[in-house]
């Protein structure tokens, strides 16, 4: 594994050295994209909590859980790695896990709950510690921009009143969980909609307001 070899007493020379290595091309800002999946996906369950579609048809939330809201979202956190960007990286990244983890709960969790306190229990649980998560990233985002600042604001608070309903068995506080969800679900589609708008036309098209430092900065560079 040395530089060089030796053959008797003399010493071989090295070969040439190598080539420089090619700079990776530039990746798209995936922001706009973890937004689009996360907004998309939090408004179609969200109808549900907020009893504005009938809940037998609800299972159709699964699909958009796995494929958009959760697969969507971690590629879009695994590109923010590539970039560098902590943050955005962390954020799409868990909640892309988040809708992943959702699918998982209904599919092979839900079933096996055959009391219904034990349901209320386990979801409550489960919430709850997307609620303390959400909430320090909500803490981060006071160094990004307002726009994704209002995103965790908004995601916080559904998530506490989702937590709140689960434990209580209240389908009050439900009920405002799912309307604090479509709020969040609105808040998102402007943030990705500003993205990709003010990167399309090379100009800040709609305003996502930096709030300064060098995350604001890397979050989103085309504000």
């Amino acid at each position: 594994m040395a530089d060089i070899g030796r053959s008797g007493s003399s010493v071989v020379p090295p070969g040439p050295p190598p080539a420089s290595p090619t700079p990776a091309a530039g990746i798209a800002d995936p922001g706009a994209l973890g937004l689009a999946a996360f907004a998309m996906t939090t408004f179609v369950l969200s109808c549900f909590n907020a009893s504005l579609i009938n809940a037998s048809v609800d299972a159709v939330v699964l699909p958009l859980a796995l494929f958009y809201g959760g697969l969507v979202q971690l590629l879009a956190g695994m590109w923010e790695f590539r970039r560098g960007n902590t943050f955005a990286a962390t954020a799409f990244a868990s909640f892309g896990a988040f809708w992943l983890a959702y699918w998982g709960f209904a599919r092979t969790v839900v079933p096996h709950l055959l009391q219904v306190h034990q349901l209320y229990q386990a979801t409550g649980v489960f919430l709850l510690a997307w609620t303390i998560f959400t909430a320090y990233m909500a803490v981060a985002a006071t160094r990004t921009t307002g726009a994704v600042l209002a995103v965790f604001v908004t995601l916080d608070l559904t998530f506490l009143f989702l937590t709140i309903g689960a434990f209580a068995q209240s389908d009050t506080w439900t009920k405002v969980g799912g309307w604090a969800g479509l709020v969040t679900a609105a808040v998102a589609w402007y943030a990705s909609f500003a993205i990709v708008t003010n990167s399309t036309y090379k100009r800040t098209v709609l305003p996502v307001w930096p709030l300064g430092g060098s995350a604001g900065t890397a979050v989103r560079r085309a504000g």
